[in-house]
């Protein structure tokens, strides 16, 4: 009797052990058919996809998706292959992103069809916004939006009364990042800059839209520095300051189908703020069309520049002014808002090699040419050909103010000559 009860446990004990493995058979084969669970990985195998939504992130717009969109990066960029982040339809509130390489595979693509929300929380965000260091072969693709919501605080910005004011936040910057290609976005309403590439070599911006109200302070829509051959092409921008701004160090820049306003123009510059500041040359900026543009094609330096640079080999083509003002303007006495020093004895940035050709249009001032150069660094080699630029208004006539500055001319309007 007692061999028969032991018996019998043995044997509903192997059934109960037979009925577990093969409920844990079946669990496997549905996983395997219906994919990770929704607490597994975002992504599986070489060079895979990491949709946000499965990490966490709501897109209602009011969630903090910071933490998601970030996990997104690390498993991304630690992944082998040329894996891709998914940013999907939807609203997504974050604070700062860090994303920092260099990343183990060959490229790192974020998809971007939802809508990127900045948080108006200023304690979030130590300096930037969304920024990408150290990337190689990085792209940001779609057809979303950066939305920095910056109308809630640009009222915080001390930056027109205060040369050392507080920098708000910019929207999206690339440091150090190699081969990188930014297509079909839309970057609008950034705290401060919209874009910054610093330290990059080899970035294409295409056909991107930049956006914030004309009166929106310190937003530029693309600035650049320290960087080599940059391409911006077909894109669209209008902003509360320089629709481009080209800093120093930069080189090998090639800007064109672009369509500026409202904005402060195309600017070179400003240049001589800071000490040691690295020369400006080979710039080409072509088939460009400026529109209501405070300053059309401007190269701005600083009259108390802190030391010697030089900016070089730039050469404009085929633009048309739109009532634009000032649309061609060299300012070497630049000083905004009359909150620098200006000691007319350290002149020290020099403009040189500068082409104007086929430039045309209707200005909103009466300056359609204004090359005010230093009396101790004039510019040289300052060439204009087929340019006609008249003052749309009627309360004056077409004018051109020339300072310290040799104009080769060719098929230029008699009122756009310095000798007007």
């Amino acid at each position: 009797m007692a061999f028969r009860n032991v018996a019998m446990r043995v044997l509903l004990l192997l059934a109960v052990v037979s009925a577990a493995y093969a409920a844990k058979g079946e669990a496997e084969k549905k996983e395997s058919a219906d994919g990770p669970a929704a607490s597994g990985p975002a992504a599986s195998g070489e060079g895979g996809e990491y949709d946000i939504t499965k990490l966490g992130a709501k897109p209602d717009g009011t969630t903090d998706c910071t933490e998601a969109v970030e996990e997104a990066w690390a498993s991304a960029c630690g992944s082998t292959g040329n894996p891709t982040i998914i940013i999907p339809k939807g609203d997504f509130l974050t604070g700062a992103l860090n994303f920092t390489g260099p990343c183990k595979g060959d490229g790192l693509n974020i998809k971007l069809e939802g809508n990127l929300l900045a948080s108006n929380d200023l304690a979030k965000f130590k300096s930037n916004w969304i920024e990408i260091m150290r990337v190689k072969k990085l792209s940001i693709t779609g057809k979303g939006n950066i939305d920095g919501q910056g109308k809630a605080v640009w009222t915080k910005n001390s930056c027109q009364k205060n040369y050392n004011c507080k920098i708000l936040p910019n929207s999206l910057v690339l440091d150090f990042c190699d081969d990188a290609l930014i297509e079909g976005i839309s970057i609008i309403n950034s705290k401060f800059f919209h874009m910054n590439i610093f330290q990059c070599k080899g970035v294409t911006v295409k056909d991107v839209k930049v956006n914030a109200p004309g009166d929106s302070p310190n937003t530029d829509g693309i600035h650049m520095g320290d960087s080599s051959n940059v391409s911006i092409i077909d894109t669209t921008i209008g902003v509360g300051d320089d629709c481009i701004s080209i800093g120093p160090g930069s080189t090998q820049v090639n800007i064109s189908g672009v369509t500026c306003g409202p904005g402060h123009g195309i600017s070179i510059g400003s240049l001589g703020r800071y000490k040691d500041e690295k020369d400006v040359t080979d710039i080409t900026v072509k088939n460009c069309v400026l529109k209501g543009s405070t300053n059309g094609l401007r190269i701005k330096s600083y009259e108390d520049a802190k030391s010697p640079l030089v900016a070089s080999k730039i050469h404009y083509e085929n633009i048309e002014m739109d009532d634009s003002g000032y649309p061609i303007i060299i300012d070497q006495k630049y000083c905004p808002n009359k909150l620098c020093t200006s000691k007319g004895d350290a002149d020290r940035v020099t403009v040189k090699d500068v082409t104007f050709k086929n430039i045309t249009g209707t200005s909103a001032t009466p300056e359609a040419v204004s090359l005010l150069c230093s009396e101790k660094k004039p510019c040289e080699g300052v060439t204009m050909s087929d340019v006609k630029i008249e003052y749309s208004g009627k309360n004056n006539k077409t004018m051109t103010v020339c300072t310290h500055v040799k104009v080769t001319a060719t098929g230029v309007d008699k009122a756009n000559t310095c000798d007007a």
